[in-house]
């Protein structure tokens, strides 16, 4: 699916010494990109080819400049081969005389370097250059290496060869026809033809092994036409020619193998008078190119193999008598470099582009034919088309118009004609297949030159680049005495005109009209031309170095004029194009162009992939509008590229670069796709809702794909534009979650839509299908991430019918069905597939509205068994179809259970035969049922089905003689007290239902609720040990006054409790209990100062008069505050010693990941096959690293014993462990946990209230000081932490904790955290 274009031709005239002179050989230096020209006259001729590529290349009376010198030879001698000899750097030259001289084209010398005996018929030099081979006039081959020392000497003609064929100035060109060489690419075989004994007109093509010179291989005897041989470099076929006239036919291009047998063979498509003078393949072997004699011309074809068809892809036509000659780049295929006898030297660049069009029609050039397939229909592979279009002669190129429905066609022919077809509506093309159309050439009284580049700048206006009065300029061909008034390349508006009336529905092949009404001379190389898609008045041109100027059309503003346009591209790109980007009515034309090397450029100076290798445009808008670019890279990678991102800037973040992810995690991020065979390209793109990329392999086959993004993009866009039943279409088609319809913009959204998607849907099958696929997943967040973008609030907003907060449901699944449901309803009339419809919907809700559908289904039974409405009957499914159907949805057990909760045991029995139970197991059942009263029947229903409060009212209705019951369902259900309460209303019943709820809380552990529950029911003895299983010293003693007990028994169950309390390390409420209820002061005072309630102890001290116990209470405080000062000091030590190493391990951790990450940057271009594992995994026992060890042994670890693992680090979470892990977070943890608590503040500050009474003020003083150092440096160190911790670098000037101690001192200096402090004791700041 590719033509071959032509996007530079440089024609350059070789300065001869004489008139009368004329060219016979060439040939290349390829290191030094020199070319040889040897002239009649011996003249040796020496130009560069970087001659063509200069300014003034195009400019009228440029010429070749060339060097020259010259081959002094005897008059009776005469050069039968020229070649360049690259190991000698030297050119190589056979005479009719048998000389062989080499030519040193810097020093203008020759050296006579050998003798043959005969003369030399033909040199060939092997492709390494080891060898040369040579035929002599007597039919030797000699076989020479490169010091001229003869290897092998062996006869290349048959022994009955007639005497008096040899060479000699008479018969020179004759003989050397009969006798070429023709190496194999590896230089391993090289293969000849001769004649075949007395019959001159059978030949035979023999191939010999390089080494020995021993015959390998011969064909059978054919009639080969001329001395043609020519063997592919890849080595797969030796091309050769038929002589077809005695079949009245004309001359055939034949492949053999390797071993002699003929492979292949196709006609060169002239006349019986044709003959092939000349052959040669490219150096990529995937185009062959000869010089074909006609009847009135010469051409230089090129053919192309593909899909096992030979494609003539281009013809060049000369005058007969420039006997035109070509030879092809050796390092560059698409460029072939042509000359004539007269001395003109024509340079001819080729590219590749695709024959696929925007609009996704294939239009492939072969010879005067083209082949149409619109692949948006059928996706036939070539040499298959749809139809073709015959013309009158080879086509060099087209141009396509598709716009507002019109689709046209221009092509431009060999013999310089120029023809327009206008194709009907694609929708009407299945009607031409197999159908050929012949194409007349358009009518005019002007001559178009030959033209190079061709556009459409809108439906009646071409803009062509064509040139004149060169050797193969058309003009030339067209006028009587080859002779041409212009001369030059020119810029050239040609208006077309239809004088038939155009009739929908066919072609129109002829009545066209052309002329010239605009004609610019060019001074610059023109490389490309692409036309202006915002306007149909302009087009845009390329120059040399990727120059863009724009051209303004005469019918426009500009009057046919060139306007320097924006910067272009910064090299020169064969391959141009224009897209259309931006929104709907502002959108901007943006040039993309394709280099050589396969760099992707964009206007404005930017590069967008470095190693591309082809690339096209997708567009899921109508107005023709680019939204993404598609682009294969040289790896067989094919990423697919949103527009805005190539000017957000974010391709590198993105995408890449366009390489392969040399990642773990690879398949997680990976964004382009493989193109599963090397070397294939995009040929094409399907537009719109197809969403598809063609590509097309080395060997021909068109392969057709669709990528999720695209197909994402096309979904969302439909559903943009609430074109529902074209996103449903597209999702089933491609298998995406049909979740996608409802998540882009949200369920409440889309339930607000749901009467529109299923009135356009208008499909129940359609319907069901998407309402058992919906679910409670947010597919787009989960599974689309990566190729779609949450939708902003305008497109939501776009999709709300109405006010989102009237959902009829709280979740996703309940209210789409639930709106799906009411739409059904709603849109369709009654029918059985309605019907079913709606169970599915009731069936598939979550949860499932099993007894609805069930209720659904009863009543259509009790209509089939009244046989009452037979009519309206019909529009539902029968009773038995309805409950398979929802037995098919649903679990035939869940099914079972909702019928036996509607009571209705003739519908349980229906469902639990369909469901296939056996009867033995559920009918016993349902007959024991039916023979119970109809709660008890309600209430065992209930019990099945664990509906324990519809089973409690049941047995509860059912009298009192089932009370018991009663009470046994509640204990063993005891969520169903509070509705026993409500249902039993008598006092002594309700006193028996609240002990049992007691004595079930209690059991529970619950003791409050349970002493509450208790004390309404008048319990108290169980009141009284609900509240002393949980120390409520208060509850408990409050009890006891309503037991009115003893004082002796009340003061024995509080020293009880005081001990209880004082064991469980509550001395504060054990004092309360010894000084209130036991009078016991000294336990009290003792009690307090365990509690460290200094201020509460003095004060009870001195209520009570006890003066013995002040100095009890000022001891134990003064021994409290030295305790506490030690305390601090150490903590503020360890505070010092926990954060320095803290720092030392996370320096070490920075260190470490920098190195570790130059590391990976080192190796990531490597790839994972030859990346080593080892380098790349952590060790998992280090304090410097967070990965894990991955090996074939670790992957084996049980899941239990992961999580055995996982335990073991929680409980010793508390400890440091140095060089593990975690040290790094225990240590910030550690740090944390050492902060002073509320309690502790308040302790602190109660002890230094109670020194500074009993006047140890410097006790008070000191305990102050060390306390807020340590609490200032506890919380420094903390902040330092959790500064470093999200920090890459530290500051060992800035990270310090002097530093930090002195920010919060001053920050934190009347906080909460510091209320503590006695105002006495601060110091001045």
């Amino acid at each position: 699916m590719n033509n071959l274009k032509l996007f530079r031709e440089v024609p350059l005239a070789l300065r001869f010494n004489s008139d009368d002179e004329t060219l016979r050989f060439s040939a290349l230096d390829i290191e030094r990109n020199r070319l040889f020209f040897l002239s009649s006259h011996n003249f040796i001729y020496t130009s560069h080819l970087s001659s063509f590529h200069g300014e003034e290349a195009w400019s009228k009376n440029s010429s070749l400049s060339a060097d020259y010198g010259i081959v002094d030879l005897e008059p009776d001698d005469s050069v039968t081969s020229f070649d360049y000899l690259m190991e000698k750097e030297a050119l190589l030259l056979g005479t009719s005389n048998g000389l062989l001289l080499l030519y040193d084209v810097d020093a203008n010398e020759t050296q006579v370097v050998g003798n043959v005996d005969g003369g030399v018929n033909c040199i060939s030099l092997s492709p390494d250059g080891e060898l040369l081979a040579i035929i002599t006039g007597f039919g030797q081959i000699l076989v020479m290496n490169h010091d001229w020392d003869l290897l092998y000497e062996t006869p290349l003609v048959d022994d009955d060869v007639p005497e008096g064929h040899h060479v000699n100035g008479e018969n020179l060109q004759g003989w050397f026809e009969q006798y070429p060489i023709s190496w194999r690419g590896d230089g391993k075989y090289f293969a000849t033809m001769s004649v075949c004994g007395s019959n001159l007109s059978l030949r035979k093509l023999k191939v010999w092994e390089r080494d020995s010179g021993a015959l390998l291989a011969s064909s059978e005897e054919k009639t080969f036409a001329g001395a043609i041989l020519e063997w592919m470099p890849s080595g797969a076929k030796i091309a050769a020619v038929y002589d077809r006239k005695a079949e009245n036919e004309g001359p055939s291009i034949v492949f053999f193998e390797r071993n002699g047998l003929e492979r292949s063979k196709f006609s060169v498509g002239e006349g019986i008078s044709a003959k092939v003078k000349f052959l040669k393949w490219n150096c990529s072997s995937d185009l062959l190119a000869g010089v074909v004699e006609c009847e009135n011309y010469d051409a230089i074809k090129i053919w192309h193999f593909s899909n096992n068809h030979w494609y003539l892809k281009h013809e060049i036509r000369y005058l007969k008598k420039d006997e035109v000659r070509f030879i092809w780049n050796p390092e560059k295929p698409l460029q072939i470099v042509c000359w004539t006898l007269g001395g003109q030297v024509t340079v001819y660049n080729f590219v590749w582009i695709t024959a696929v069009m925007d609009n996704s029609v294939a239009l492939v050039i072969d010879g005067s034919n083209i082949h149409v397939t619109p692949l948006s229909l059928s996706l036939m592979p070539p040499p298959m088309y749809l139809f073709s279009l015959k013309f009158s002669s080879r086509v060099r190129g087209m141009a396509v118009y598709c716009k507002n429905s019109k689709n046209q066609l221009a092509a431009f022919l060999s013999d310089g004609s120029l023809c327009v077809v206008e194709l009907p509506s694609i929708e009407t093309w299945e009607e031409l297949e197999g159908k050929e159309f012949s194409v007349e050439a358009s009518h005019t009284e002007t001559v178009f030159g030959s033209v190079l580049h061709l556009v459409w700048l809108d439906s009646h206006t071409l803009l062509s680049v064509s040139h004149y009065g060169f050797s193969h300029s058309n003009d030339l061909f067209q006028t009587s005495l080859n002779e041409s008034v212009l001369r030059g390349f020119y810029l050239q508006e040609i208006e077309l005109e239809c004088s038939e009336d155009i009739v929908p529905g066919l072609l129109t092949c002829s009545g066209w009209h052309a002329t010239v009404s605009k004609q610019n001379i060019l001074e610059e190389l023109v490389i490309g031309i692409a036309p202006n898609p915002a306007s149909k008045y302009s087009a845009y041109m390329q120059f040399p170095g990727g120059k863009i100027k724009e051209y303004l059309s005469k019918i426009g503003t500009g009057g046919g004029s060139l306007e320097q346009e924006y910067q272009g591209f910064s090299a020169a790109c064969p391959w141009m194009c224009v897209a259309l980007v931006g929104n709907a009515g502002q959108a901007k034309p943006v040039l993309f162009g394709l280099d050589e090397i396969g760099r992707l450029h964009a206007s404005g100076g930017i590069v967008v992939c470095n190693n591309c290798s082809s690339f096209s445009f997708y567009s899921n808008l109508a107005d023709q509008v680019m939204t993404h670019l598609i682009l294969a890279t040289k790896q067989d990678l094919l990423f697919i590229v949103d527009i805005v991102d190539i000017f957000n800037g974010e391709l590198d973040s993105k995408y890449g670069n366009f390489v392969q992810i040399n990642s773990r995690k690879r398949e997680e991020n990976e964004n382009y796709i493989h193109i599963w065979e090397r070397g294939a390209k995009i040929v094409g793109v399907l537009h719109g809702d197809e969403a598809a990329i063609i590509l097309q392999t080395t060997r021909g086959n068109l392969e057709s794909i669709y990528p999720r993004k695209l197909v994402l993009v096309s979904i969302i866009n439909a559903l943009v534009q609430k074109r529902f039943r074209d996103a449903l279409l597209m999702v089933r088609r491609h298998r995406i979650d049909f979740n996608v319809i409802v998540d882009y913009c949200g369920w409440k959204a889309f339930s607000q839509s749901a009467f529109e998607f299923v009135r356009q849907v208008n499909n129940l099958g359609h319907i069901t299908e998407f309402v058992c696929s919906v679910n409670n997943e947010n597919i787009i967040e989960k599974l689309y991430k990566t190729y779609v973008s949450v939708p902003c609030s305008e497109v939501a907003n776009v999709l709300l019918a109405g006010d989102i907060h009237n959902c009829p449901a709280d979740n996703k699944v309940s209210s789409v069905l639930m709106a799906i449901r009411k739409a059904l309803e709603d849109h369709f009339t009654e029918s059985p597939a309605r019907e079913l419809c709606i169970l599915t919907t009731l069936a598939r809700s979550e949860p499932p509205l099993l007894e609805d559908a069930l209720k659904r289904i009863k009543v259509i039974r009790e209509k089939e068994l009244s046989h009452a409405d037979d009519q309206r009957r019909i529009s539902y499914p029968s009773a038995e179809e309805a409950l398979k159907h929802l037995l098919w949805l649903a679990d035939p057990d869940a099914v079972y259970d909702a019928a036996l909760g509607l009571y209705d045991l003739n519908l349980t029995a229906i469902v639990a035969l369909n469901a296939q139970k056996d009867p033995k197991e559920f009918l016993p059942f349902l007959q024991e049922l039916e023979r119970m009263p109809t709660p008890l029947m309600q209430y065992n229903i209930d019990l099945r089905l664990k509906r324990f409060e519809k089973a409690l009212r049941h047995i509860a209705s059912a009298g009192d003689s089932y009370y018991d019951d009663c009470m046994t369902l509640v204990k063993k259900n005891p969520q169903l007290f509070p509705l026993a309460l409500q249902l039993f209303t008598d006092p002594a019943k309700r006193m028996s239902f609240l002990e049992a709820w007691g004595d079930y809380l209690s059991g529970e552990k619950c003791f409050e609720d349970a002493a509450t529950i208790y004390l309404s029911c008048f319990n108290l003895d169980k009141a009284l040990k609900a509240y002393r299983a949980i120390n409520n010293w208060s509850g408990v003693l409050t009890v006891a006054g309503f037991l009115n007990l003893g004082k002796d028994e009340v003061l024995h169950l509080a020293g009880e409790l005081c001990e209880e309390l004082q064991a469980l390390g509550k001395p504060g409420e054990a004092a309360k209990i010894a000084l209130e209820y036991c009078g016991d002061v000294n336990s009290g005072v003792n009690l307090l100062i365990s509690a460290r309630d200094w201020e509460e102890a003095l004060r009870v001290v001195f209520m009570h008069k006890r003066e013995d116990l002040i100095k009890v209470v000022k001891d134990a405080s003064v021994e409290c505050a030295s305790t506490l000062t030690n305390e601090y000091e150490e903590g503020l030590e360890k505070v010092g010693k926990y954060l320095a190493r803290y720092l030392a391990v996370r320096q070490r951790r920075l260190l470490l990941a920098a190195k570790l990450q130059s590391e990976e940057r080192a190796t990531s271009d490597i790839d994972d096959d030859a990346t080593s594992e080892a380098s790349s995994n952590f060790s998992g026992m280090s304090a410097y690293t967070t990965g894990t060890r991955r090996s074939s042994a670790a992957s084996t670890i049980s899941t239990a014993t992961t999580r055995a693992r996982d335990a073991r680090r929680q409980r010793k979470r508390g400890k440091i462990r140095p060089g593990s892990p975690g040290e790094e977070l225990a240590l910030v943890d550690h740090l944390k946990g050492m902060s002073l608590t509320v309690e502790a503040r308040r302790e602190l500050k109660s002890l230094l209230v109670s020194l500074m009474m009993f006047g140890e003020g410097e006790t008070a003083r000191k305990l102050q000081q060390i306390g807020e150092n340590f609490q200032l440096s506890q919380m420094a160190a903390v902040r330092l932490a959790e500064d470093t911790v999200s920090n890459d670098t530290i500051n060992e000037y800035a990270h310090t904790l002097e530093q930090y101690t002195r920010k919060v001192r001053d920050e934190m200096h009347n906080s909460e955290a510091l209320s503590w402090r006695i105002k006495v004791f601060l110091t001045y700041e």
